[in-house]
Parts: structure tokens; sequence; C-alpha cells
């Protein structure tokens, strides 16, 4: 079947709207097959459609439905030739009720399940929420006129999926991005009307982080990643170490100073990472979302950047509240490199065993 409608290939089709694509057998398949034609009855009017068509220089639409159902009702297929005839109308008016932004907006106003609870990540009772939901059916509709016909409903059929509708092709936003948290954290960045040093601690460099992270995810609608921050945040603690190391100096004998200063910068650190992990679970972008976030960590090796990593995993271990949640958001990606933490000769081998009681406790689906 499919070798004689490759025969067509070469054919232009034309659309409704005088769009000009290629002709793919996989169509014609596809509605014969919803049909429930028995193996000889599809190969009578496949054989009856390549005739039709083999010297035609374009194709419409109109005349591929014409055809098809002529050759239904030839083989006496009656009920076969209303279906299909019944399934082009029901597109039709999907991919009209689809493209209507007054009707889903009129959805959303009325509260239709599907359109209020499609993103579990979403509490559609808050205004900023409901606030995105408007844009979003409004955009879905707008984005659907946009994309090609063939495109737009595969979408709608389910054949594919195209992802986040409700921002693309519309705005012109990014998806997902790696911030380079390192550049502004050591030259300093401009967010509004304010102009933010460089951090002269690890708890102020966390605080950034989660300003920097709200403004990211309010101006794109994908995740936001931070790379090796165990490594990035090392800097910003050891100014901690020092500050504490001079009143060490001041306030304590020699011997205790060095353990005095690790201890306090120790605190400082669980302290920063605990309230990053709450400060992102606790925001809400222009999206009306928490910011889908990434931390990635594990190849730092200094006392510090081991004080870190642990930070990190014990803080997810133990959970959000009193309740003690486990944290959706950031996902935590631990590296293993071999030599470092794989093996339990290795240096952070510790630190990998930790990694993987906290998966077991504390992964999210």
């Amino acid at each position: 079947m499919t070798t004689q409608l490759t025969q067509l290939i070469g054919i232009p089709v034309e659309k409704r709207s005088g769009f000009k694509t290629k002709f793919y057998p996989y169509k014609i398949e596809f509605v014969l097959d919803k049909l429930g034609l028995s193996q000889n009855q599809q190969d009578n009017l496949i054989e009856n459609f390549v005739s039709e068509f083999l010297t035609a220089d374009l194709m419409t639409t109109k005349q591929i439905r014409q055809v098809i159902t002529d050759s239904l009702i030839a083989q006496n297929l009656n009920q076969a030739a209303k279906s299909y005839q019944d399934y082009f109308i029901n597109e039709q008016e999907r991919f009209a009720r689809a493209t209507n932004v007054k009707l889903n907006i009129e959805k959303l106003f009325n509260r239709n399940e599907q359109v209020v609870h499609e993103n579990a990540n979403k509490d559609s009772n808050i205004f900023n929420t409901q606030r995105d939901l408007e844009a979003g059916v409004a955009s879905k509709a707008l984005g659907l006129k946009m994309l090609p016909d063939i495109v737009a409903k595969a979408h709608l059929r389910g054949d594919i999926h195209w992802h986040d509708l409700d921002y693309s092709p519309v705005t012109p936003e990014t998806n997902c991005c790696l911030i380079d948290f390192d550049e502004m954290l050591t030259n300093g960045f401009k967010i509004g009307n304010a102009w933010v040093s460089s951090p002269k601690s690890i708890q102020t460099a966390t605080a950034q982080m989660s300003q920097i992270i709200a403004n990211v995810a309010s101006l794109q609608y994908g995740g936001c990643s931070a790379n090796r921050i165990d490594q990035l945040l090392a800097p910003y603690a050891k100014l901690n170490y020092q500050k504490h190391l001079k009143d060490a100096q001041k306030w304590i004998v020699e011997d205790k100073q060095i353990e005095f200063a690790k201890e306090k910068t120790k605190k400082d650190i669980y302290d920063a990472m605990q309230a990053l992990e709450y400060e992102i679970n606790t925001l809400y972008s222009s999206q009306g979302q928490t910011p889908f976030t990434t931390i990635n960590f594990g190849l730092g090796m200094s006392w510090i950047e081991r004080t870190i990593q642990k930070s990190i995993l014990e803080i997810r271990i133990k959970g959000l509240g009193k309740e003690h949640r486990t944290a959706i958001f950031p996902k935590l990606t631990f590296t293993i490199k071999r030599g470092l933490n794989l093996n339990p000769e290795d240096p952070n081998y510790d630190i990998k065993q930790l990694a993987l009681e906290c998966s077991t406790k504390r992964m999210y689906p």
C-alpha cells in the first residue's frame, strides 16, 4: 500500500489556506486505518486514489477528500464514507475551538478543570497564576495559528506535542538557561534599579542567587541551573572563615582559633544553603509557579567545598518545615568522578554515600 502511494510524493498538496506542502502517504494510511477497512478494501481505495492523481500537477485537500469519499461509496461503504466526513468536520471544529481566544478565555473564567489544573506546579487560586493562565490560553490559541497547519493539527490530534505552547511560539522568550552566577557574583550585577556588589559572605551570596533565580525565572518559561555550586560558593564561604579567624585571634586562645573559625564557618554554610532551599521553594515567578531550578555539585575537594556538598544533602534529607516535606526544587545533580568519590578509597566517597541516602529518602518523581 505504501509503495503505491509513494508514486504521488512529488505532487504538491494545496491546503484550504492556499499553503502548499508535500504529499504524505502516512496520512492516507492513518485515515483508512481509523475507518476500520479490510486490507482488500484499503488496497482497492488506494489503487483508485493513485490512478486519480498520478498525472496531476497539483492536489488540493478538497479533491483528496472527495476522491476518498467517492471511492468508499463506490465500494458500498456508506457508513465508512459518513465516518470519514464526520472525522473531517470534527477536525475542523476542534481546530476552530482551539484557536478561538474568546472561547478559551471563557473556559478559564468558568474554571474549566482542564484549563485551571493543567500544570501541577501552578496554584490556580493565586492571582499571578490566574494572570499567567489568562495569557497562556490566549497564547495557545494564537500559537496554533502561527504554527504550520500540519504541525498544529498533529499537536491537537496527539501525534506530537508542542512543548510550552502557552509561551512558544508567541513570546520571544528563552526556554531554559545555565545562569552565569560566577560572572555576576564576582563582578556584581544590576537588578531593577539597584546595582548589587560582589557578596562578602556565603549568606549574601545565596541571597543574591535567589534574587537572580527569581528574575531569570520571570523572564523565561523553562528551568534555570547553577553549575558546580560547591566550587562557586567556596570563595564567599572563605570570606566567612577569614572573618571568624580574625575574631578568634582577638578572643580565642591560639590552639583553638582555627577549630573555632571552621566550626563557625560550617554553621554559616549550613544556614546559607538552607536559606537558599527555602527561598527557592517560597518564590513565585511571574508565571505563577516555583522557579524550575537545578543545582549541580560534587567536584569540590577542599573542606569548604565538602561542607557545602554535605550541607546541601543534609538539608534535603531533613525536609522542609515542621512537616519535613520533600522539596520539589531545586533538583540536585551530584557529579560522580572516579578517583574523587566513586570508590571506597576515594577522598569524597563519604559524600557520595550521603548522596545515595538523600536519593533514596527524597527522590521526587
